[in-house]
């Protein structure tokens, strides 16, 4: 099995933030650093640890859904990942250590940012939880928690195209032309966004209301794409993901899934063609 989807499966982490770890010399297998990302575990026989400690399979997977605020990372630590929840790079790294530096005074008028582990309760601090996949700090609405790396993995991955819906909200209104720009997919710095439904609900005090549905997830997608046509967005909040809906709950709640939804997320993930890797 490869080195990250052990990781996954033992709910260390996600594929990617797995592969993230080997990057940083972090893991070992049988007390030697592993290199290489498409290291091989052979899970009867290996030992495997993550910063010296050691890693063991998880026994009960759990499913949380969560209403993410605004102003909230999407990340269960923030010194090490960055605005959207993705690990930090090398020169963000850098500028968090520089912004470490300043005066007492300083960082004594600066709040921290929170996180998702500041919202979810005991209950869950210890379950070793990651994002599946992200909202941006300025986005809210559906997220959900989890320490299953598979169904993680196929949730996210873009092959999948499971649709993600969405509550935007943009400055002014949008003609009928840039809405058959956004269906057919943007270019946005040389990043590709694909197909999506746009649709507009509504306008109030001067701005327009839309529900939009994407099929991938990249970073920051819907508010690149509204740039491509010359749109500020200033409200977006994720509703669903499939059919299984935020709901009433509350911002910053939380809930534990049921069978019957964590059952129509796997059978999401099969109909989708996703391949087990």
């Amino acid at each position: 099995m490869r080195i990250n989807k052990y990781l996954a499966e033992c709910g260390v982490c996600s594929r990617r933030n797995a592969d993230e770890l080997v990057k940083q010399g972090r893991v070992s297998v049988n007390k030697k650093v592993v290199k290489e990302l498409g290291f091989d575990v052979d899970v009867d026989k290996d030992i495997v640890f993550v910063d010296g400690k050691k890693v063991v399979k998880v026994t009960h997977y759990d499913y949380i859904m969560f209403n993410k605020p605004k102003g909230c990372v999407t990340t269960m630590d923030d010194s090490k990942d960055n605005k959207s929840g993705r690990p930090k790079t090398d020169a963000e790294s850098t500028e968090s250590l520089q912004k470490s530096l300043e005066t007492v005074d300083d960082a004594a008028k600066k709040r921290p940012r929170r996180t998702v582990l500041d919202y979810i309760g005991n209950d869950f601090k210890n379950k070793r939880l990651f994002p599946v996949g992200r909202l941006d700090y300025d986005s809210e609405g559906l997220l959900l928690l989890t320490n299953d790396g598979d169904l993680t993995f196929k949730l996210t991955h873009p092959s999948g195209e499971i649709p993600k819906t969405y509550i935007v909200k943009i400055e002014g209104t949008i003609e009928e032309s840039d809405l058959a720009i956004l269906r057919k997919g943007v270019k946005v710095d040389g990043v590709k966004y694909g197909h999506s439904k746009v649709k507009v609900t509504g306008v109030e005090d001067g701005d327009t209301r839309l529900e939009v549905i994407i099929f991938e997830g990249k970073n920051r997608e819907i508010r690149r794409m509204f740039e491509a046509v010359e749109k500020k967005v200033v409200f977006l909040k994720r509703v669903a993901i499939g059919d299984l809906r935020l709901g009433g709950l509350s911002r910053g709640g939380y809930r534990e899934l049921n069978e019957i939804e964590v059952a129509y997320l796997k059978t999401l993930c099969e109909k989708a063609g996703i391949n087990k890797q």
